[in-house]
């Protein structure tokens, strides 16, 4: 079955929800995690967002975390690998109607650890484009309620420019 795609208001639950992933994620991973963040729409209070937790653990080794895998497979995740980005590990749980997924960066991939947070932190400090972003997300889930690929590609532009807009904030664009 597909992914029904629904997004709703911030609910301030969802920071809970991180913090209680993220105590497990930083038990399997030991001395290799470096920092644990809460990325993605349900990190910006006020946002609204399909209720999933993007949780981004930053690491020493990409091998030891594969060294894990069956770890993160006993508390409910899918371990899967790269999944489209070189230099990654994606893991999520819930299935279709998934609750958490991790995007796990070696702590040398600077590029996508920067990119992530100053999303995050653009639309944390930036309240005209959170509301329209949360409003673009509610229209697209509406008019996409269970094609994920068009439901991101209607996001792509409006991520891109707050992408850009957070690099020339940073002063690093």
């Amino acid at each position: 079955m597909a992914q029904h795609i629904v997004v709703t208001d911030y609910n301030p639950e969802w920071e809970r929800m991180f913090e209680e992933e993220a105590r497990a994620f930083r038990e399997i991973l030991g001395d290799n995690c470096v920092d644990i963040q809460h990325i993605g729409s349900t990190a910006v209070p006020g946002l609204a967002a399909k209720p999933v937790i993007d949780i981004m653990p930053v690491v020493t080794s990409l091998e030891e975390v594969d060294k894990m895998a069956g770890r993160f497979i006993e508390i409910g995740y899918e371990y899967l690998g790269e999944y489209g980005i070189p230099g990654r590990r994606y893991l999520r749980k819930g299935g279709d109607e998934r609750t958490h997924q991790a995007h796990i960066f070696a702590s040398t991939d600077t590029d996508n650890i920067a990119r992530h947070l100053l999303f995050r932190d653009y639309l944390r400090t930036h309240e005209k484009e959170r509301d329209a972003y949360g409003k673009l997300k509610k229209a697209l889930a509406k008019k996409f309620p269970y094609d994920i690929e068009s439901y991101c590609d209607g996001k792509e532009a409006f991520v891109k420019d707050i992408e850009a807009k957070g690099l020339a904030m940073s002063g690093k664009s």
